[in-house]
């Protein structure tokens, strides 16, 4: 069975039993793994049921290719520029704290993530639906994600598979290479992911489903962004009271 096959499955199973009249609601940024999360989801519960959310920050130099991707699937889509919250948001907070300029990177690339998923949950109230989480293994293994932004959501159809097999799924459900070939990046820095992660995703891709590496220290700095970055991807630690 191919990959594609296994997870449109996996996605009927889902909203069967948690909401079989619910829409799925998606952020799409143009990118390969929110283009193959939503053809996943049309291909699964029709073009009907599937929103589209854009939510370009100011000018978004990429954002045709979300709106050609809309066009193509056919599915309802809204767009919601989220720079007049953030801006107002990172004002508010640098007049009470001041600016810390060790920590103006992580903000300007996290704080708009966590306010793209407050839209998108905004978004699924208004529609009666199910946020769509688009983060792949890949980028859950060395924590390239934002917590409580980007990898949020209330169901995750590629989080088991590599960048690498996310485009396999892509090819399968017959998407335009524009798509699954586009070069990954955040959208804010003006860098790749693989710029800013210092290795590209065929070797780390590599690493995880063979555990072979020919450079040392890229293994080390994996193995690091692993280790530091486990807090996203497990339970929030709770006091558990003793009787």
């Amino acid at each position: 069975m191919l990959y594609s096959e296994k997870v449109i499955e996996w996605i009927k199973d889902y909203f069967a039993k948690n909401g079989p009249t619910c829409n799925a609601i998606i952020g799409i940024s143009g990118g390969t793994d929110s283009s193959v999360v939503a053809a996943l989801l049309v291909k699964t519960l029709g073009k009907e049921r599937v929103i589209g959310v854009l939510m370009p920050c100011g000018e978004q130099h990429d954002i045709d290719v979300s709106k050609e991707l809309v066009q193509l699937l056919g599915i309802k889509h809204l767009i919601i520029n989220i720079k007049e919250p953030v801006e107002t948001l990172k004002a508010e907070i640098e007049s009470k704290v001041g600016k810390d300029p060790n920590l103006i990177d992580a903000y300007k690339t996290n704080t708009p993530a966590r306010i793209r998923m407050t839209t998108l949950y905004g978004i699924s109230a208004l529609y009666n639906g199910r946020v769509a989480n688009t983060c792949n293994l890949s980028e859950d293994y060395v924590g390239y994600s934002t917590k409580f932004g980007d990898a949020a959501g209330d169901f995750s159809p590629i989080s088991a598979f590599t960048k690498t097999e996310v485009r396999i799924i892509g090819r399968e459900l017959g998407l335009p290479d524009k798509f699954v070939e586009k070069i990954p990046e955040d959208g804010m820095s003006g860098k790749s992911d693989e710029e800013k992660l210092g290795f590209s995703y065929e070797v780390l891709d590599k690493y995880i489903r063979t555990g072979e590496i020919s450079d040392e220290n890229t293994k080390k700095r994996i193995d690091y962004l692993h280790k530091i970055n486990l807090h996203k991807l497990l339970p929030m630690p709770a006091y558990k009271k003793e009787n």
